[in-house]
């Protein structure tokens, strides 16, 4: 500790938020020690990549809102640094979103997205079906009408993940493949050893409940399963936008990737279950073929499920618990889009300063005697 700025500093969880962390605590001069027995794996291994904050909007969450826009505005530059520090590609796709209907229910939902995000003074796009196919000539001709939204990008996620370990290897981040069983101020306790450390930081996902009692009930797994498919060269090429329902009311994406697509997600509230359902994926093959037929031709390589760790209000949490113990997670199903700005903020409150003013609304006190 110096002039009252930990310099140790111990990371709980390496998923995209422990690593973020990891990489630029590191970079700017922390000694930091990332603790998880297989980072990159989890939830963040599993992802769609969708950066997706205007997409996403819903009525009543205008601080996440204002949370994703912001930390999507720092992408580009997060990937640029991200690419140079590991020598390789950051995965960023800087496509835009198209928000599609299949049927008029569906076209009722996304004129009441456009109509919210107009109130908020975010504007996007209307299209009709015939101007929607002439940005992806691929959408099948069950799609009514849309949104294009420019600004909504994607991340092919395990491209990232595999830059953020490099970056952070090379800033000196330690990695130690073990299990914490608890994080107290100066202290993250591993089985049959006690590590010290100036200040600690649980990053740990949907288990973070099990490393503080102030996390207890704060964050919980919600389950979601999503496939990934590659082209063969009997179909047709992926699209370059994220291609997103609903689909009958069914919220769906497609994500490109180089090689083919993700398709995603469900949504289960199955506590730690993490097994892959039949009937979650002729939900999703169905709803994804109403948006692009051709993927009938591709190839079903992977069918997965991860736990989103999910806080009660959708906001992360993001700030102190203890002395000398904050907590970054809580991201639900935006921890890439939120990766670059929860690891500024950690790294301004490490340094005792006030977070990004996105980021005050994601502060756990908020959840202090409820």
């Amino acid at each position: 500790m110096t002039n009252g700025q930990p310099q140790d500093v111990a990371l709980v969880g390496g998923g995209v938020i422990g690593l973020s962390c990891a990489w630029r605590l590191a970079a700017q001069g922390f000694r930091v020690r990332l603790i998880d027995p297989a980072p990159a794996s989890g939830a963040s291994h599993v992802a769609g990549g969708m950066l997706a904050p205007i997409a996403e909007a819903w009525p009543g969450e205008e601080s996440l809102l204002e949370l994703g826009a912001a930390s999507l505005r720092r992408w580009p530059e997060f990937a640029a640094e991200l690419s140079a520090a590991a020598a390789g590609p950051s995965g960023l796709n800087e496509h835009g979103t198209l928000v599609v209907a299949v049927d008029n229910a569906d076209r009722e939902q996304l004129d009441a997205l456009a109509e919210h995000l107009d109130s908020l003074g975010r504007k996007v796009t209307g299209r009709t079906s015939r101007e929607l196919r002439g940005i992806e000539s691929t959408l099948g001709p069950s799609v009514r009408a849309g949104l294009e939204v420019p600004g909504d990008l994607s991340v092919d996620n395990r491209t990232a993940l595999a830059a953020l370990r490099r970056a952070a290897e090379e800033a000196g981040v330690e990695f130690l493949a073990r299990s914490a069983s608890r994080v107290r101020p100066g202290a993250v306790e591993l089985d049959g050893e006690v590590l010290h450390c100036d200040a600690a930081v649980i990053t740990a996902g949907v288990r973070a409940p099990e490393l503080h009692p102030e996390l207890s009930g704060l964050v919980r797994p919600v389950k979601g399963e999503i496939l990934r498919l590659r082209t063969r060269p009997t179909a047709l090429p992926p699209p370059q936008h994220t291609i997103r329902g609903p689909v009958h009311g069914r919220q769906i994406y497609l994500v490109p990737r180089t090689d083919g697509l993700v398709i995603g997600a469900t949504q289960y509230e199955s506590g730690f279950d993490a097994e892959v359902t039949v009937g979650g994926v002729r939900d999703l093959i169905g709803d994804a073929e109403r948006l692009l037929p051709g993927i009938g031709e591709y190839e079903l390589v992977e069918a997965n499920a991860g736990l989103r760790p999910a806080p009660p209000d959708n906001l992360p949490l993001i700030g102190w618990l203890d002395t000398g113990v904050l907590v970054a997670t809580g991201h639900h199903r935006n921890g890439f889009l939120q990766a670059p700005l929860t690891a500024e903020a950690v790294g301004e409150l490490l340094r005792g300063r006030r977070a990004p003013a996105e980021v005050e609304a994601a502060d756990p006190a908020r959840w202090k005697g409820n």
